[in-house]
Order: structure tokens, then C-alpha cells, then sequence
């Protein structure tokens, strides 16, 4: 699997018309897959998150050289409280403790939530999201949660 919706197109057609960067990161993903190279093929994938106050901290695989925001601040991000109300979110990358490491990890929160549970990423019908690795791989929309899907959550 490849995330590919940076590559553009129109919101309701979900065929890219530029279809180069999509086989480019398939290609990625063959060499590393099927063929075992040591390669960097995906964008970063959320693994873990924890909550610390009104702050969710996320962890991620896949990130290569480290996360970055691609065009400024990063977007696409809400979080939500045991109210299960997604409200947009601020997020920051963590720098990393160690010089030699590569920064894995996101901090999301928003003053509207005392006390956040979940977070999503990406979770719109089309979003705009920008958290890549240093290889330029976009990150997977993704969320924390296990809501039910639906008009009301509760």
C-alpha cells in the first residue's frame, strides 16, 4: 500500500491524473518488499499514542530521516475529549532527545479539550494534510480511536 493523496486530481474522482509519483512509490514499495532492499518505501505510519495532559503525543514507524511538515504548520489533525467531538487540532513535530536521532513523534492538542482521547489524521473526505519523512513520503491518514463510524458517535 502507498498513500498517494498529495498527488492531486479531482475530489470526486479518486484516480490521480498524474500518474508518475503513484508508480514511483509502488516501485519503492516493490524493491523493498518483494526485492529486500533496504530502503525507506512509506510514509510515516502512526504506532502509539500518549495523552499527557491536554497534549496527545504520536508515535510513528516509517519515518526515515525524520518527520517534517511540507508548506508550513502541519495540518489535518483533530483531536477529541470523552465527548468523542473531533475539534481541529494544533500539531508540532518533537524534536528529537539525541542529535543523532530522527524525529518520530507529533504532539497534537487543542484548547478545546481538557482532556483528549483521540486523534485523527486525515480524516475527511478530502483532506489536507502535509506530515511527510525526510524521503518525501506522505504520512498515512489514520486515527487513535475505536468510535463507531457514523452521524453520532455517542
Amino acid at each position: 500500500m502507498v498513500t498517494i493523496i498529495d498527488v492531486g486530481g479531482d475530489p470526486k474522482d479518486a484516480h490521480p491524473r498524474n500518474k508518475a509519483p503513484v508508480s514511483a512509490r509502488l516501485a519503492l514499495a516493490a524493491r523493498a518488499v518483494a526485492y529486500g532492499e533496504k530502503i525507506e518505501y512509506s510514509g510515516p505510519i502512526y504506532n502509539a499514542m500518549k495523552i499527557e495532559g491536554q497534549r496527545g503525543t504520536l508515535a510513528f514507524t516509517h519515518v526515515g530521516g525524520g518527520l517534517e511538515a511540507k508548506g508550513g504548520a502541519l495540518t489535518g489533525f483533530t483531536i477529541a475529549g470523552d465527548d468523542k467531538q473531533f475539534v481541529e487540532a494544533q500539531a508540532e513535530i518533537v524534536p528529537p532527545t539525541a542529535p543523532a536521532q530522527a524525529s518520530d513523534q507529533v504532539s497534537v492538542w487543542s484548547d478545546k479539550v481538557a482532556k483528549p482521547v483521540a486523534v485523527r489524521y486525515g480524516w475527511v473526505n478530502v483532506p489536507v494534510i502535509n506530515l511527510y519523512n525526510r524521503e518525501g513520503l506522505l504520512a498515512s491518514p489514520f486515527r487513535t480511536d475505536d468510535f463507531p463510524l457514523g452521524p453520532d458517535p455517542k
